[in-house]
């Protein structure tokens, strides 16, 4: 017999007098993001389990006593909930002005990740002063990582751990952790090592997901204090076939970074080290702008594409005709579409007669 899987049960709640409908297992904060309540956050990634660390998505629900956190409260058919209040309003700015004033710098570069402006954007919305608080501090700098790609300024950091748990959770690699707690608390490799010496393999993930900038791109922010707008242009990764959705960031017309896109179908906000940060190639002035052919001189000399490909193919018939077909062997390149991999194999495999056929597309 073949188990049909349950549908989930519809119910109904309401969330600031506005009936709202709802499946079995969606919690509070859920409900309420589809409803279009606003209600502010700082450790949640609807990629990750909810944490409820910040507090900040709390609600009241009549009948409970406390406010409760709505990222980690299931809804209940029947259940009343009221979003802002002006109870709920102070408790939010007060939690903020809490945060903020152990925070080193609120006002920090879009360059250095995707969500580094959720902090400044709250703290700027319910005018959260920054000094209130103001005391001891937890977090230090890890300024003698030499990683060419992560910067990691941890005097920036709010301890809300979405750069562990995305690391943990999505990409199952581990390589940060959390040591100690309260203001010694800490984000480490295993053994507070440099990035390089951990299994970190430097996706950009914990950057993207950072709400304080406290991890940044290390190449996106030389760029930083440049004249001009950054530009977001919507792109797919060319270096695989698996069709990754990208934002390239541009300034002055001169490629600054690269983001994944959250809403990306194919990879829903992760990217590999070549996706988030092999960009340079773009603009390098090695760059070769037209093909080149190696003349009787035995020097390189550009030339037009008629010429190459004639030059090129005529190439491949001396060799099959000197050392026959197996002397040739194919390499895709996992930059090219899939006709152009398709025509590559087909090139090898009916052109020459062999199955000598591989690609570069290995992170």
């Amino acid at each position: 017999m073949i188990a049909l899987k349950e549908t989930p049960q519809v119910a109904t709640m309401t969330i600031d007098q506005v009936p709202v409908e709802f499946t079995e297992g969606e919690t509070i904060y859920e409900v309420a993001q589809r409803a279009k309540k606003d209600i502010p956050t700082l450790c949640y990634d609807p990629r990750l389990e909810a944490f409820g660390a910040c507090r900040l998505c709390v609600v009241e629900v009549e009948g409970i006593h406390n406010p409760v956190a709505s990222c980690t409260t299931q809804a209940t058919p029947g259940m009343v909930v009221r979003t802002k209040t002006a109870a709920i309003e102070k408790y939010r700015k007060t939690l903020l002005e809490l945060v903020v004033s152990e925070n080193r710098q609120l006002e920090v570069d879009p360059l250095r990740g995707y969500a580094s402006q959720e902090l400044t954007n709250l703290t700027v919305q319910y005018d959260a002063r920054t000094g209130r608080f103001q005391g001891r501090q937890s977090g230090t700098s890890n300024k003698n990582d030499e990683n060419p790609f992560i910067l990691r300024d941890y005097d920036n950091c709010i301890s809300c751990y979405r750069c562990v748990r995305v690391c943990a959770e999505q990409e199952g690699d581990h390589a940060i952790n959390v040591k100690n707690r309260g203001f010694h608390t800490q984000i480490i490799t295993e053994f507070d090592s440099d990035l390089r010496d951990s299994s970190c393999t430097f996706c950009g993930q914990c950057v993207q997901t950072c709400p304080t900038g406290a991890l940044a791109d290390r190449k996106a922010i030389r760029a930083e204090g440049e004249s001009g707008e950054v530009q977001k242009t919507r792109s797919i990764c060319p270096y695989c076939g698996v069709g990754c959705s990208v934002d390239i960031l541009t300034k002055n017309e001169k490629i600054v970074g690269v983001q994944p896109a959250m809403d990306g179908p194919a990879n829903e906000g992760a990217l590999c080290i070549k996706g988030q940060f092999a960009f340079d190639f773009v603009q390098h002035a090695d760059r070769l702008k037209k093909p080149l052919i190696r003349r009787e001189d035995g020097e390189l000399h550009e030339c037009e594409w008629e010429e190459a490909l004639d030059f090129a193919a005529e190439g491949f018939r001396q060799v099959r005709e000197k050392h026959g077909r197996r002397a040739v062997y194919g390499v895709a390149s996992g930059r090219a579409p899939h006709e152009a991999a398709y025509t590559m194999q087909k090139f090898i495999r009916a052109g020459f007669g062999t199955n000598q056929i591989d690609n570069c597309s290995r992170a």
